[in-house]
């Protein structure tokens, strides 16, 4: 077998090593190489493991978790819910900010650009790492859930006191694979306009998860992305 050695940051590629060895992984990559030859992919592949790279294993304190990357041109950046600089929020993630300001008062950013939190130790992972333009959910069910589904266990085992933020019936599904008495779950509806009024707004969970993590003597995220 072919080895794999994918370009993602050294304390999670010692954790996920077994993983790599795995047959779904290889399979996982014909698929990605036989995608690339037909279609655009989204992130670009320097970006589909960001999310691990701006959060090493270690510094892991939130976990934010959502479904597929962005399938418009110039959204995803291997982040979930995030865009880059320069592209205008999409809806959901317009919410999210909505729902900071009214739980911590942060004024509403220009950008929606979320490297700083995951600078921070907040991973922004999307269960889905690609996504074929244009087409949602095209890339599911080819492997990346049995990896992603591995990465939060392997937190849920070897991490304690995390904030785990699930966000819709999809996200929230995942909490099976945490374990409520090392960690902190918090969930609630998709951000998503469709489904924001029913309780996303109001749920205060940036303050909560600043409350537990300084409960446990851990710095707090600083979720104000205007700040230097």
């Amino acid at each position: 077998m072919t080895q794999i050695n994918p370009a993602i940051e050294e304390s999670w590629k010692k954790v996920l090593t077994g993983e790599f060895q795995k047959p779904y992984f290889p399979a996982l990559k014909s698929f990605l190489l036989e995608e690339k030859k037909k279609y655009t992919i989204y992130p670009p592949g320097p970006r589909i493991f960001a999310a691990f790279n701006h959060t090493p294993f270690h510094k892991v304190k939130v976990v934010i978790l959502g479904q597929d990357p962005y399938h418009g041109r110039g959204q995803a950046h291997g982040l979930c819910f995030s865009v880059p600089v320069g592209v205008q929020q999409p809806p959901s993630l317009k919410n999210i900010f909505n729902e900071l300001k009214s739980d911590l008062n942060i004024p509403i950013p220009k950008h929606g650009n979320l490297e700083k939190w995951a600078d921070q130790g907040v991973l922004l992972l999307n269960a889905t790492l690609t996504v074929r333009a244009n087409q949602a959910g095209s890339h599911q069910k080819k492997g990346w859930e049995t990896f992603t589904d591995r990465v939060i266990e392997i937190l849920s085992t070897e991490r304690e006191h995390l904030v785990f933020l699930l966000w819709g019936n999809y996200a929230i599904q995942k909490s099976a694979l945490i374990d409520t008495n090392k960690h902190l779950i918090l969930k609630t509806v998709h951000p998503s306009p469709f489904s924001a009024l029913r309780g996303f707004f109001g749920c205060r969970h940036f303050s909560k998860t600043n409350g537990y993590l300084q409960q446990n003597n851990i710095e707090p995220i600083n979720w104000n992305l205007n700040s230097a």
